[in-house]
């Protein structure tokens, strides 16, 4: 058309280069591109520990099974390895299990008497124990009516006895659980002796069977250093929770506190869940120390809680777990957490070795820089 601009012909960048895409890419700010990154990755990992935690808990029985057996190997397999200079194989690992076996009853058994032959004495002290707390009660800074006290005895006299049909019914429901536990205990005792005599034979088999040639090396690097990790946490763990028990159990005798032996096994029970356990179990001694010995006696029982906890946090699991497991004391907690919400006392003990063994093995797996 006459008056009109001559058209130029203007090329426009195809849509869906490589070119457009790489400048669109490089106008989103970093920040938000790296989040999305880690995000999806985020979400696929709590994907996948949710199935594995969902799988395990539809067979609790057995994971806790394996479990256990994996602590038994960790702490006989240095044992029978020892007893396979001189003795045959699978002599060694009898030997191993059996003498740890009886080694757990004799102490079980002590504790048994200790009980049975302090029981008399215990109703007596226990009675007056709980007089002195409704003494301690009505003076200062409480000023507890007897009135009152005699109110919330009748109070948990009525509960117990409107609920005592409740009561019963789940004590038959702990018996269902003991035969659980026996079960369990019988399989973590099979899988042991496998895991302790012939252990890397089982890991060699599943790895040519299960995994391809080429991601065999990748396997066993993961495998030896969860292993290592494991098994480093699993002996750390016990010479803490023996150092632990044997300064509580000398301090309650000293103290001259009821039960001093079944508490100091409570104590070496209670120490396997980190940060939490220890404080648990001298609470109930401290319990026991008021109604056996008076105010004074659950005071140094107290301070014995401050001291054994600091003890643990800042020498023994620095000094004993550094080696096997590199954690901050912030994640072990929330590990224990975690793990008691999603699976009770199970799950408290099992997080923080699960989680350092997750955290090993990914170190392990990470190509080392330039």
């Amino acid at each position: 058309m006459l008056g009109s601009r001559p058209a130029h012909p203007v090329r426009l960048p195809a849509r869906g280069t490589p070119a457009t895409d790489a400048a669109v890419t490089a106008r989103i700010m970093p920040w938000l591109r790296i989040t999305a990154a880690y995000a999806w990755r985020l979400i696929l990992v709590g994907v996948v520990v949710y199935g594995v935690f969902t799988v395990l808990g539809r067979f609790q029985l057995i994971a806790v099974a394996l479990f256990v057996a994996l602590i038994v190997t960790s702490v006989l397999r240095p044992l029978a390895d020892l007893l396979d200079r001189a003795l045959p194989r699978p002599l060694s690992v009898a030997v191993a299990l059996l003498g740890s076996s009886l080694l757990l009853l004799t102490l079980f058994a002590l504790v048994g008497n200790a009980v049975a032959s302090e029981s008399a004495t215990l109703v007596g002290e226990f009675r007056g124990g709980v007089h002195r707390i409704e003494l301690w009660l009505q003076r200062p800074p409480l000023r507890l009516s007897p009135g009152r006290l005699s109110a919330l005895e009748n109070q948990v006299t009525d509960y117990i006895d409107a609920h005592r049909s409740r009561l019963l019914s789940s004590a038959v429901t702990q018996l269902g659980r003991v035969v659980e536990l026996v079960t369990g205990g019988a399989l973590a005792l099979f899988a042991s002796v496998f895991f302790i005599h012939s252990g890397e034979r089982l890991w060699a088999w599943a790895r040519d069977q299960l995994l391809p040639g080429g991601a065999r090396a990748a396997w066993d690097r993961a495998g030896s250093t969860a292993w290592r990790t494991f098994a480093g946490y699993t002996r750390g763990i016990i010479i803490v929770a023996a150092t632990n028990a044997v300064l509580v159990g000398i301090a309650l005798l000293v103290l001259r506190v009821p039960l001093a032996l079944p508490l100091t096994l409570l104590e070496f029970f209670a120490a396997f869940v980190p940060l939490v356990g220890s404080p648990v179990a001298l609470g109930v001694a401290t319990v026991v120390a008021l109604a056996g010995r008076g105010p004074l006696t659950a005071l140094a029982v107290l301070v014995l809680i401050v001291v054994i906890g600091q003890l643990e946090g800042h020498v023994l699991h620095p000094l004993v777990l550094s080696w096997a497991v590199r954690l901050h004391p912030l994640v072990v907690a929330v590990s224990v957490i975690a793990g008691s919400i999603v699976a009770g006392v199970i799950g408290a003990v099992v997080a923080v070795p699960f989680v350092s063994v997750i955290w090993a093995v990914l170190r392990a797996l990470r190509p080392a820089p330039p």
